[in-house]
């Protein structure tokens, strides 16, 4: 029996340029293909899907929670307003932009030995002594919070301002105080977050208490 030995060279194969033009042309090929595949399932089925359920379970909460009245929207639930006449409860000061702008949602991030933060606390302080004075100014009524949007203050907040609403309303303080009472949330789910009064909501139902007509959302 004959057998043959054969010898074996040790070498390294390297692509010709043709191969490597093949190559490169294949994965060429495949990025794009990705490329149009993530674009369309991610880009465009993903968001359609996903809108879809939200306008079918949650429509109010995924179109802003707008608040309207008479047929024109005067707000969101979820995002604060100025108010400044002693006629309407007041929400916290706002850093966004120039006060609860969506688009500058944001705080002062000054630090408590700041002077401009300290000179404007010490102003908003005295300017609600005159409209209520007797009482100790609460806390959130006088800084900003991290967003500058918040829609809602505490019931403390509210209530210090049941004497000022009542006075340029010629309400009674009892009614004013009532309303107040029925506008306060409760804790998220019992236990988050803390109870709550949604300023824009509270002085839409002052004005339709005090006058059969809305006049919240200008602001004034």
């Amino acid at each position: 029996m004959t057998t043959t030995s054969y010898s074996h060279e040790d070498r390294l194969l390297t692509p010709t340029g043709s191969e490597r033009r093949t190559t490169m042309r294949g994965s060429l090929v495949i990025a794009i293909r990705f490329t149009i595949v993530t674009t369309i399932l991610l880009g465009i089925v993903y968001p359609l899907i996903v809108t879809g359920i939200a306008q079918l379970t949650m429509r109010d909460k995924a179109n802003g929670q707008l608040i309207t009245r008479d047929g024109q929207i005067v707000g969101s639930a979820i995002i604060g307003q100025s108010f400044t006449s002693p006629r309407y409860f007041h929400g916290r000061p706002s850093a966004a932009g120039n006060g609860y702008d969506a688009t500058s949602s944001g705080g002062s991030n000054l630090a408590q030995s700041n002077k401009a933060l300290v000179t404007r606390i010490e102003t908003d302080v005295a300017t609600w002594q005159k409209l209520n004075p007797g009482q100790p100014v609460p806390i959130g009524l006088v800084t900003t919070s991290a967003s500058g949007l918040d829609p809602d203050i505490s019931p403390a907040d509210a209530l210090y301002q049941v004497p000022m609403v009542s006075a340029a309303r010629h309400l009674p303080e009892d009614t004013a105080r009532a309303l107040v009472e029925s506008h306060i949330q409760g804790r998220q789910l019992g236990f988050l977050g803390e109870p709550r009064v949604n300023v824009l909501e509270l002085n839409l139902a002052l004005d339709d208490m005090s006058s059969g007509k809305p006049e919240a959302g200008s602001g004034k």
